[in-house]
């Protein structure tokens, strides 16, 4: 088999390939341009003037993960810890995303805030909010810049050209169309990129399979390498550590399953948009229940590509150097498609990169528009205001993700550092989060103290955890139990400030607490649904939890 230390990780591409890749971009920037018409009121701008049918919204919301995280980051974990890496989809992904739509979405859609920071304010008070507000903005560009490096290193595969010209490229055309037509813009190339990347995903897939013997001569392989049988299964060796994810099945269960599922999936904002920008209400409750589907299927173009390149890349998982575990996609893309289909391989890869960056960019220019800029600089500009403000702050996030794009350089494995910044950021506010939706007598500062401490408990985890003050076994091991910290402290701090400190009037709360609102957050509302099946959030749900849990039991 070549190896990258030869020849370099350069794709050998034709000008089918490059017209396939040029169409795709002349077609996202066209959907920029047609968007812009639409483009009315800032409503339009940050929220698609909340009119979106639930199955556009469904895919834009799983779309809008298929960034580095779910290929670049899920093969690389695929070929380093093996099928243990399906704790992310079916522990971690689906429940949580089921939990969005029942039971969290009614609060957000029914309390009519415009991004996830107001809600908090609204529960809250002031401090919170502007925290929140600013962590947000800050993960989402650190993560922007992860999503712009990953494609930058496939334009740099293609075209040859210095990474840090392949990152300012890749950002000036997703600069382009967010700015043009903002969140509308973003939902549609979502849509149109989820189709995309899987044309892309599936035929190396099945080409890679093809060439090992199918999936039982895959599975073959992969006893022969270091991974062994124990990278064949789910929960092999989890009652202690001796697996290849080094990780044991508390912190599977709770750091991943419980807390960094729904800690990202229920407050992240760059998902929560997609539902918020929903027709209806149950349309915005099925917004994240439609992507749970796709979602449990996804593994099947990340996971196995990463076990693939693992038996048929010599050398894969270098600590440096075009070996590295990131590579694992566009190695196999050199070694195993013809022209023509590697084409649509390129583009799809550069379809979930653009589409996992934008999801960030579209979110930060909201928050920072919404949450900072008209809340504590411009309170009573007019409307025009506040979307120039916007493309200015999209314009602002974009260069700062050419920046952090170089951070994310640094990570011989990128999903271990976005965890990482999971940890210390949705963690403690999913505990904070949650506890202040179902208990009322929760005070504001409660809520300002537990997603502070919370995030301090993570940061000294991993802290510690680099200065090897603590030990892991692992960097994603570091990244369960940071999490588990940030939500215990969250949750205790917010007992402890709530004894002292005074709590808001029931008036204050109706439409953001369990039991106080009106008709979107009652009980009865929240377990129920519509009557027509395919249109019940609480049946569908039901039915990709089931899912979840059949799919574990071939690979337990």
């Amino acid at each position: 088999m070549r190896t990258l230390a030869a020849e370099g990780l350069r794709l050998d591409v034709g000008i089918v390939d490059y017209l396939i890749l040029a169409i795709y971009f002349v077609t996202v920037l066209g959907v920029g341009f047609a968007a812009r018409r639409a483009i009315k009121s800032s409503a339009d701008f940050f929220l698609s003037g909340r009119s979106m049918p639930a199955w556009v919204t469904g895919l834009a919301f799983v779309s809008a993960n298929l960034g580095a995280l779910e290929i670049i980051g899920m093969a690389a974990n695929g070929a380093e810890y093996g099928l243990m890496t399906l704790h992310y989809y079916w522990i971690g992904a689906v429940p949580a995303m089921v939990f969005l739509g029942i039971v969290m979405m009614p609060f957000y859609y029914g309390s009519k805030v415009r991004s996830v920071p107001e809600f908090l304010r609204r529960r809250f008070n002031r401090p919170t909010h502007l925290f929140n507000a600013v962590s947000f903005a800050v993960a989402q560009m650190l993560i922007a810049g992860v999503n712009l490096y990953a494609l930058a290193l496939i334009l740099q595969a293609l075209l040859g050209w210095p990474l840090w010209l392949s990152i300012v490229i890749g950002a000036a055309i997703v600069l382009v169309y967010i700015t043009l037509g903002g969140l509308s813009s973003a939902i549609y190339n979502e849509v149109l990129q989820f189709f995309v990347i899987l044309a892309g995903l599936i035929p190396l897939t099945v080409v890679g399979l093809v060439k090992v013997g199918g999936i039982d001569g895959l599975f073959e392989k992969v006893r022969q390498t270091p991974l062994g049988e124990a990278g064949l299964n789910t929960f092999s060796d989890t009652a202690g550590t001796g697996n290849p994810l080094g990780a044991n099945w508390i912190g599977i269960i709770f750091g991943l399953g419980f807390v960094l599922s729904f800690g990202y999936w229920t407050t992240n904002f760059a998902e929560v948009q997609r539902a918020l920008s929903a027709k209806d209400m149950n349309a915005a409750r099925r917004t994240p229940i439609i992507g749970a589907f796709p979602k449990l299927l996804i593994p099947a173009v990340t996971v196995i590509p990463g076990l693939i390149a693992l038996v048929t890349i010599k050398g894969l998982g270098a600590d440096e150097g075009d070996m590295v575990y990131n590579n694992a996609i566009p190695l196999l893309m050199r070694d195993l498609l013809p022209n023509g289909v590697l084409g649509v391989a390129v583009t799809g890869l550069v379809a979930s990169f653009m589409a996992g960056m934008a999801a960030n960019v579209s979110g930060f220019n909201t928050v920072f528009t919404y949450d900072i800029w008209q809340t504590y600089i411009r309170k009573d500009a007019d409307d025009a205001h506040y979307i120039r403000v916007g493309r200015i702050a999209t314009i602002g996030g974009i260069l700062v993700g050419i920046g952090t794009a170089f951070i994310a350089a640094g990570f011989s494995n990128i999903m271990n550092y976005i965890q990482a910044l999971f940890s210390l950021f949705n963690a403690p506010l999913f505990a904070t989060f949650i506890v202040g939706m179902f208990w009322k007598r929760m005070s504001p500062w409660a809520g300002f103290w537990s997603l502070l401490l919370g995030f301090l408990a993570s940061l000294t985890l991993y802290v510690g955890h680099l200065t090897e003050v603590f030990h892991f076994n692992s960097d994603l091991e570091e990244s369960f139990w940071g999490a588990g910290a940030a939500f215990v402290t969250a949750v205790v701090v917010a007992i402890i400030v709530t004894m002292f400190t005074p709590s808001k009037p029931e008036s204050e709360l109706r439409g953001l607490v369990y039991g106080l609102g009106g008709d979107s957050t009652s009980a009865e509302t929240i377990i129920s649904g519509e009557k027509v099946w395919w249109r019940n959030p609480v049946l569908l749900g039901t039915i990709a939890v089931v899912l979840a849990v059949v799919l574990y039991i071939p690979v337990w």
